[in-house]
């Protein structure tokens, strides 16, 4: 009921300012104070109970009073250091979430060197988020209790606030991000915002950068300006001169995705925020059909929906069917005849995935379209890929045409069974032929020699009994004469 009281007070004092375009002219803003309740079992182990409590910053000057006197005010006086300012644009009270803690120094006795800073100050650290994830600003708080009292900035001996009592601070140290969450693709360079300010020329700085994966940490950069050792990179030198030690990362893939921590110390305060990367590729869907399909009817044909290149691995792939005409509010049916494959991991880090069915053309379907959608936390609006069916008739002449033909291919498979033993054995036939051949051939080729012989003798022969007669003849032509 307070905390709806204070809201109210503080859009009646926003209201009074006329013109407001920035966080820098509202004088009051609602808080939650988390208070801390340490106790000690009989272990000797601490025990910490929370109290939330309604609180309020309240900007002005030291003896203001205060504009809320219905809850504790937190007095924030003027500094070098004002967390409005990094608050860009207007923005509406209901899209801030504040929140005041204790902060201990975990013993480290070390006097602030700010301005007006004393050995037994007491901090707060308030913590100002945007509802929509634009910003996160934690501010350092010191108040300068009017009786000092021993230990009391140690959590074991923390003074008790009353419920509406005013405490008078300044801010020492801010940490700020515009970046809390990033989401990113595969193959990017992002940078992981993280801004700091400081109300004094802090000689000993130190800025860290780490990850987180999986209960491990892995320091990234470090940077001490007192020593001037640095580790790591991605960072800018100059950049931290100017308060701004934001990282920027090498091409990401999917080992990059976790938490990354930007510390900032200057004792004995220590700011840190922790941005979440996140690793985000949508699915590139296709289907394996054209826009317009044509089947005869009883015709069968695959349908595949194909997602790939995406990352992380959920996925949602659903079929669905729309009558034809789309209207008379027919809802899409969803097909339950779909089967999937299984998720296809690619060296790149990402996934595929393939959802099909067997589509069954009939009269009945044609003209409707069928669609792919396709689910990802990548994508904002589901993405959908269809087509549409359509199916004629069966023409008589070409089931008569198809008949025949059939009729004819069964014909001539027959006559083949018959005629394929007599082939074989007209086959063997002539190989048995062949054979006699082959064997006459290699007589004949063996006799050629004895034939050519005889022939050359019977010339030898023929010569000798052709001559001889011719002398005879000569010899009894002279014995006549």
């Amino acid at each position: 009921m307070r905390l709806n009281v204070n809201i109210v007070i503080c859009l009646f004092l926003c209201a009074e300012v006329t013109g407001i375009q920035s966080l820098q002219q509202i004088p009051w803003l609602p808080c939650m104070l988390v208070d801390e309740l340490v106790k000690f079992n009989d272990e000797g182990h601490a025990e910490t109970q929370y109290q939330h409590r309604n609180a309020g910053l309240q900007f002005g000057h030291p003896g203001d009073s205060a504009l809320n006197p219905n809850a504790i005010t937190f007095l924030v006086t003027g500094s070098k250091v004002d967390m409005r300012k990094y608050i860009e644009g207007a923005v509406v009270e209901h899209q801030l979430q504040c929140e005041i803690r204790r902060y201990s120094t975990e013993g480290i006795q070390v006097r602030w060197p700010g301005l007006g800073a004393q050995d037994h100050d007491i901090w707060f650290t308030s913590t100002l988020r945007h509802t929509d994830g634009l910003f996160v600003i934690t501010s350092f708080l010191r108040h300068t209790p009017a009786t000092p009292t021993p230990g009391q900035a140690d959590y074991r001996n923390w003074a008790a606030i009353a419920d509406i009592e005013m405490l008078t601070t300044s801010t020492a140290m801010l940490v700020f991000t515009r970046t809390p969450s990033v989401w990113v693709g595969l193959m990017k360079q992002p940078s992981l915002h993280c801004q700091f300010d400081v109300d004094h020329k802090a000689v000993d700085l130190t800025v860290e950068w780490r990850l987180q994966q999986r209960g491990e940490r892995t320091r990234l950069f470090s940077h001490s300006r007192r020593s001037g050792q640095r580790e790591g990179g991605g960072v800018e030198l100059k950049g931290i001169g100017r308060g701004d030690a934001s990282l920027t990362l090498p091409l990401t893939k999917q080992s990059s995705e976790g938490t990354y921590v930007c510390l900032v110390s200057v004792p004995p305060l220590f700011g840190s925020h922790e941005i979440a990367l996140h690793i985000m590729e949508p699915p590139r869907v296709s289907l394996n059909v054209d826009s317009v399909i044509s089947l005869v009817e009883t015709e069968k044909q695959k349908v595949v929906c194909e997602a790939e290149g995406y990352y992380p691995l959920d996925v949602e792939m659903e079929w669905f069917r729309e009558p034809s005409g789309g209207g008379g509010g027919l809802l899409p049916e969803k097909l339950d005849t779909v089967l999937y494959s299984s998720h296809r991991h690619h060296q790149d880090g990402t996934y595929s995935l393939s959802a099909f069915f067997l589509l069954h053309a009939s009269m009945h379907d044609s003209s409707s379209k069928y669609f792919c959608r396709v689910s990802h936390s990548s994508l904002r609006m589901p993405i959908r890929k269809s087509f549409t069916l359509i199916v004629t008739e069966v023409d008589s002449w070409n089931l008569l045409w198809l008949f025949f033909g059939c009729g004819f291919i069964l014909v001539m498979v027959a006559t083949l069974c018959v005629m394929l033993p007599r082939l074989s054995s007209e086959k063997a036939l002539l190989r048995e032929h062949a054979r006699v051949v082959r064997a006459d051939l290699h007589g004949y080729r063996q006799s050629i020699p004895t034939l050519v012989l005889l022939l050359f003798i019977s010339v030898l022969l023929y010569q000798e009994v052709y001559f001889g007669n011719r002398v005879l003849l000569s010899q009894r032509v002279r014995e006549s004469v």
